[in-house]
């Protein structure tokens, strides 16, 4: 494993993680306007050296990637909740857009300081999120933060019903 800064990563999570901010907008339905989002990419810094990258779309579909070159990818297509909760986040973070900053820089975060990518037409926009430090006045932030909240707590509960059926089926 390669080391840049504080979280060792793998070269799978680093190609993986390329390619999701590099997801081209063609493969979506519907006409996009210069800064409608179609794609959210988050790195989310977690206990023990983990580096967790949750990758959602617009049509709902929404992965885990991990650090250690681990992911957690299908769910969209079997849980209809994670696929509501993925769109409204990828729906909702259009109003977060003016509160970015367009980036071609897509450092690793440091610390517990979470990257939010913002995926456009009109480029990629990043935000970055202190949890527990975004200020009331952000309400885009704070809007965001939640919904992304929402999708992790969906990812979690799809991983817990697949364990739960992969045991039953032993």
């Amino acid at each position: 494993m390669a080391t840049t800064d504080r979280y060792p990563v793998t070269q799978k999570y680093l190609m993986t993680r390329g390619q999701a901010l590099s997801f081209p907008v063609k493969f979506f339905d519907g006409s996009f306007k210069r800064d409608d989002v179609y794609g959210v990419v988050i790195d989310i810094p977690m206990p023990n050296n983990v580096l967790t990258t949750m990758v959602c779309f617009i049509n709902g579909a929404a992965n885990l990637y991990f650090n250690n070159g681990g992911e957690y990818t299908g769910a969209s297509q079997k849980y209809r909740n994670l696929v509501q909760a993925a769109h409204n986040l990828v729906a909702n973070s259009s109003q977060l857009v003016k509160k970015a900053e367009l980036t071609k820089q897509f450092d690793l975060p440091r610390g517990k300081t979470q990257f939010v990518y913002l995926l456009t037409k009109g480029g990629i926009y990043k935000a970055e999120f202190r949890p527990g430090v975004i200020p009331e006045t952000e309400t885009e932030m704070r809007t965001v933060y939640v919904l992304y909240q929402r999708v992790l707590a969906e990812l979690r509960n799809c991983q817990l019903k697949d364990a739960a059926e992969a045991q039953k089926n032993r």
